[in-house]
């Protein structure tokens, strides 16, 4: 052992330690290890600093920048619909289909790719309330990387295997050759999370569940009913021809007309001056009964289930905002206020002296204090808390919901992983995406800079050294060697589980594409050796190059470390009953398949 060999391993030693006792958040256990190894002069200071520009690097800010914009757009919560009707309201079956659905895509696309389309869906999914946010990001994250060994186009190490095979005089493998073996460590995920994900996965609160949860907050806290229907006025309804004023909607029944269609225009928190007309869609909020009575008296046809909902969580928010004591509004009345005509929000319940009111309080006069619980676009519930006259006291995350710009953020994604398919570089590809969609205006660069997650991006770039220190010093070479030279005359399920277990220890800390370019060469000389298919080891190794789950090395568990609210510990815990399952089911498959 040379001493740059020993100083590297001492390196790596230590970094386990500190990523395991999380003595030292992840990034700057990172950042350590990134200025440790050129003062210890083991590799030059520019290696020590390519991880800032490495295509992992650059591939994680890029696909965290298309995440926001898919999510800005409303792509995401397109997506999120149809998986959260399939899963319902039971936390299994959520689960299953929303691992399955992610686990199938990234079995033709690299799995980073596939966890930045979902990811935005988890959150979404995540605000419903059936899960938290902490207990979607892992097990998807998972499933993207499970997801990636059901085909040969499926992750950067089974790609890469083909030229490596026939480098070495073997014939190629077939796309679908590895699909077998991808398809139970799948469904061992899937279920596995499915059924044990509960007793396993940390159920803490995270920044996006605190923000998802405010509107349910809002809605508890006021006697509100949050029930939204749609109805259409039909021919001879004797709300045609009125205005809002006029038909008393409110105080005869209880119900707010929160916003109207006609024509292809559709008005939100219409003012009390706007005039009903036959075939005009209307959204009204009140209770079921309610609703009910007054489409039976006006006549209204109620619509079941729209496709297209005037009125739904994507375009639409609940907000409190309340009269501060030098407000321009103390002493006049709601009416002379105008909320609906001058901010375009619905007003909905006032509290005032310790009174709420929700019907026939137009003509109340407004004191310092008073609370309003207002329905109304994103945009308009933003632009009133920078006004002196009112106190937003309601969160809004941060996104706003722009949905004319899906198609464009779609086209955008779709044309970056086509790109990449077609064997474009991965992380030009995916900045190329990056950048369409600010060039095609789905967000500002402002935007997509505040999008990126610095933790993130300094977690890979400051480990990426310590996989070229192993790799230019020779101790991955040397403990490769080492392993060989114990599991030489072993059983074949022996030196399979050994080579299994190499792959899996070099992953973290390498690319999953180094580890498997520097065992490959050596495990099918060992194949030879032993009279194990050589090939069958190739495949276990860059098959087991996927096995990253132990801690959040991998590109895919980096990007969703943050949003999942995630520490060390809890990769360590989840992880290693996954890369316990993972390795059995590889090399088993590998065994019964191949051997």
């Amino acid at each position: 052992m040379t001493t740059d060999v020993a100083l590297v391993l001492a390196v790596l030693l230590v970094t386990i330690v500190l990523f395991v006792t999380e003595a030292l958040r992840a990034d700057v256990v990172a950042l350590l290890v990134m200025v440790a190894l050129p003062w210890l002069g083991v590799i030059e200071p520019a290696d020590a600093l390519r991880g800032l520009s490495s295509g992992a690097v650059v591939s994680i800010m890029a696909v965290i920048i298309m995440g926001h914009g898919l999510e800005r757009a409303g792509v995401t919560r397109r997506i999120a619909r149809p998986i959260a009707r399939l899963g319902g309201a039971s936390p299994r079956r959520l689960t299953a289909v929303l691992l399955a659905s992610v686990g199938s895509v990234s079995g033709f696309m690299q799995n980073v790719g596939a966890a930045a389309l979902f990811l935005p869906v988890g959150v979404q999914l995540g605000k419903r309330g059936v899960l938290r946010i902490s207990q979607l990001m892992m097990p998807l994250g998972f499933a993207a990387i499970l997801g990636g060994t059901l085909t040969m186009i499926g992750s950067s190490p089974l790609i890469v295997l083909n030229d490596l095979v026939t480098s070495q005089g073997e014939e190629p493998f077939g796309l679908f050759d590895v699909t077998p073996i991808g398809v139970a460590l799948l469904g061992a995920g899937v279920l596995f999370f499915t059924f044990f994900g509960s007793a396993v996965l940390p159920a803490r609160r995270t920044r996006l569940d605190e923000a998802a949860s405010h509107q349910r907050d809002v809605v508890e806290a006021w006697p509100l009913v949050d029930n939204i229907e749609e109805a259409m006025i039909e021919e001879g309804s004797s709300l045609a021809g009125s205005t809002r004023r006029e038909a008393s909607l409110i105080d005869r029944f209880g119900v707010h007309v929160v916003a109207v269609r006609q024509l292809g225009q559709t008005t939100y928190a219409p003012s009390t001056s706007t005039r009903f007309a036959a075939g005009q869609r209307l959204a009204l909020l009140g209770k079921p009964d309610d609703i009910r009575r007054l489409a039976e008296e006006v006549g209204l046809r109620l619509r079941s289930r729209p496709k297209r909902p005037l009125v739904s969580p994507e375009n639409t928010l609940y907000a409190e905002i309340l009269v501060p004591p030098r407000s321009s509004l103390v002493g006049k009345t709601m009416r002379e206020v105008g909320l609906r005509r001058n901010h375009g929000v619905e007003p909905l319940v006032l509290l005032s002296g310790g009174k709420s009111f929700s019907r026939e309080f137009a003509d109340r006069e407004l004191h310092a204090g008073d609370m309003i619980l207002v329905h109304g676009r994103w945009k308009q519930i933003r632009d009133l808390h920078p006004k002196r006259d009112f106190v937003r006291l309601t969160h809004l995350d941060e996104v706003a919901v722009a949905p004319k710009k899906g198609l464009r953020a779609t086209l955008c994604f779709l044309a970056a992983i086509s790109l990449a398919l077609a064997g474009a570089s991965l992380p030009v590809a995916l900045l190329s995406g990056a950048l369409g969609m600010v060039l095609l205006r789905v967000m500002s660069m402002d935007d997509a800079y505040r999008a990126i997650n610095w933790r993130t991006v300094f977690l890979l770039a400051g480990l990426i050294p310590l996989g070229i220190a192993m790799e230019s010093t020779g101790a991955a070479q040397y403990l490769a060697e080492r392993l060989f030279q114990v599991v030489g005359g072993a059983p074949d399920l022996v030196v399979l589980f050994a080579v299994a277990g190499l792959a899996t220890l070099f992953t973290p800390f390498m690319s999953n594409v180094a580890a498997t370019v520097v065992l490959v060469p050596l495990v099918m000389g060992l194949g030879r050796l032993t009279d194990v298919d050589p090939r069958a080891m190739a495949l276990l190794v860059a098959v087991c190059a996927q096995n990253s789950f132990v801690l959040p090395t991998h590109q895919v568990n980096a990007l969703l470390m943050t949003p999942g609210g995630y520490r060390n510990a809890d990769y360590l815990r989840v992880g290693s009953v996954m890369s316990a399952l993972f390795l059995v089911l590889a090399v088993l498959g590998v065994y019964l398949l191949w051997l």
